[in-house]
């Protein structure tokens, strides 16, 4: 099974650089640890990346990844970011997040072609799944998903999916305080795996690290980290709350 345990922290469309250095500065302060066997990473936005970089020279208790990419290396994309651009900024890059999909409209082709950018610039993507509340309430939550891992994976090699990270997000608990039963989050870990093994190999089941997201608090972190299956969590509000931020990691540790 997949050995490390992933904290990654979302700060979505929040903090200045200015900002951003004040934040980064207390999470220093308030994280004094993470074990060998955790990976902590920070998504601030694209104008933050060079402050964070700058900030965590000379430390290593954090990773930096990248909330979203062009799927173009580079061209006429007026106001996109590439992966090539990022590449040398960041080692994770979140793709397919449900604000993407849902608010810009992102087709599941186009999430595809940033999963293959991702690796292609030697980028670890954080591949996002998860349905809403209407597919939840209607019971199409594991076809939902599979559909979104069909689509995702679709231009990837098996040697790739090795190198994805994916993180089940159900879009009706991002945000809004009502996160997912931890036995329904359970139930949707093992789906996973159980598409894994069927497309790939058990090999690639095991390997893969699967993260829960969705109103995820240092009050409630632990109890999805100590699910079976669950490799993780994947911060969304929490991330920019230093002292909350810092108990979500004191859990994985």
């Amino acid at each position: 099974m997949a050995t490390k345990t992933y904290i990654i922290g979302n700060w979505k469309m929040h903090c200045s650089p200015a900002e951003a250095s004040l934040l980064v500065n207390r999470l220093m302060k308030e994280v004094t640890r993470v074990s060998s066997d955790t990976v902590v990473v920070l998504c601030p936005p694209v104008v933050d990346l060079t402050t964070v970089r700058a900030e965590l020279r000379g430390h290593d208790r954090f990773k930096i990844g990248v909330q979203n990419i062009h799927p173009m290396d580079e061209g006429a994309f007026t106001g996109e970011v590439s992966a090539a651009m990022v590449k040398d900024l960041v080692e994770y890059a979140v793709v397919g997040h449900s604000d993407r999909r849902h608010i810009f409209h992102e087709k599941d082709g186009f999430i595809a072609q940033k999963m293959s950018a991702s690796l292609r610039n030697g980028i670890t993507p954080v591949l996002c799944v998860g349905e809403t509340k209407n597919e939840h309430t209607s019971g199409h939550s594991k076809q939902v998903v599979f559909d979104q891992l069909d689509a995702g994976t679709s231009l990837l090699t098996e040697e790739e999916i090795h190198q994805i990270i994916i993180a089940y997000e159900p879009v009706w608990a991002i945000g809004t305080g009502e996160n997912a039963e931890p036995q329904d989050a359970m139930k949707m870990f093992a789906h996973i795996r159980e598409w894994l093994t069927a497309k790939y190999s058990q090999a690639v089941s095991e390997s893969v690290p699967l993260l829960y997201g969705g109103s995820v608090k240092g009050a409630n972190a632990k109890i999805y980290l100590d699910l079976d299956d669950c490799n993780g969590c994947f911060v969304g509000g929490a991330s920019t709350n230093y002292k909350d931020f810092a108990k979500i990691v004191d859990a994985a540790n």
